[in-house]
């Protein structure tokens, strides 16, 4: 996915994304400036499972930012076509499947070049919800896109999901089970990118400010006093998932992020580059 042109401008200036005009998204992260979308994103496809929950539709919102075509992956088109995604009917489509069912996942990949996974298990009723979803679930959409010949696989994780007494566990082992999500794409040869948010902000406070994105290795955030904890919009999260589409240096990388008002503006490059844990 990462094509000539992108990285022919590696040393282009970077601008904060304050300049995209969506009222919804926040001017945190610095991005690369480049002459038209499609020196970011060339001649791609991108999947976003998840498409209709927080962090799935600021996917989306990013991707159509940039002109990217978008697929969204929805259970239920009628519920899909309510929701408000960015685009729809111009660089989005919907697509029917349930990532719980693994005959509709190839289908829906036709033509994608990459994907973007934000499901997640939501009814605390349920307890098969954190298996079924974010395990066997995100097993089958790996499965899905090697056949389909996907190249590249960013899956949404969490802080935490080293630590299996971190009390989110309580919900059924939800990060016990993300965790092995994480294992099985790791070993399963895709070009990845697992991106873990702190806890998640829709939108900020009055009188609140976003910050700006810090990034780290695996194990660095969770519960305090043993590790630092902090929160992130999920626009934001949703700017480091697309960006890791085209920094050489997000491939093949576990990356924790979260928002400090006090740290300083760094492009995606510089944030991913400054990852490393083996």
């Amino acid at each position: 996915m990462r094509s000539g042109n992108a990285l022919a401008k590696r040393d282009a200036t970077y601008m904060c994304l304050a300049g995209r005009g969506l009222p919804r998204r926040q001017p945190v992260l610095a991005v690369r400036a480049a002459s038209s979308p499609s020196d970011v994103l060339e001649d791609n496809k991108v999947l976003v499972a998840g498409a209709t929950g927080g962090t799935g539709k600021a996917v989306v919102e990013a991707l159509f930012a940039k002109s990217v075509p978008v697929r969204a992956l929805v259970r239920d088109t009628t519920k899909g076509g309510s929701s408000g995604l960015a685009g729809l009917g111009k660089s989005t489509e919907m697509v029917r499947g349930d990532v719980f069912q693994f005959a509709s996942l190839p289908p829906a990949l036709e033509g994608c070049t990459a994907v973007i996974c934000c499901t997640g298990a939501r009814d605390p009723r349920d307890p098969l919800g954190p298996f079924n979803v974010d395990f066997q679930g995100t097993l089958n959409l790996i499965a899905a896109a090697k056949q389909k010949g996907v190249k590249q696989f960013v899956l949404v994780s969490s802080i935490g999901a080293d630590d299996l007494l971190n009390p989110l566990n309580l919900f059924w082992g939800v990060l016990f089970w993300k965790k092995r999500a994480e294992e099985e794409l790791q070993r399963s040869g895709l070009t990845y990118t697992i991106v873990r948010p702190g806890g998640l902000k829709t939108k900020l406070r009055q009188g609140e400010t976003a910050g700006n994105v810090v990034m780290a290795a695996p194990g660095t955030f969770g519960v305090p006093p043993a590790r630092k904890s902090g929160s992130i919009l999920r626009s934001q999260v949703a700017d480091v998932c697309v960006a890791a589409l085209t920094e050489p240096a997000a491939a093949n990388k576990v990356v924790e992020v979260i928002a400090e008002k006090d740290a300083p503006v760094r492009s995606p490059a510089e944030l991913f580059a400054g990852v490393n844990w083996f």
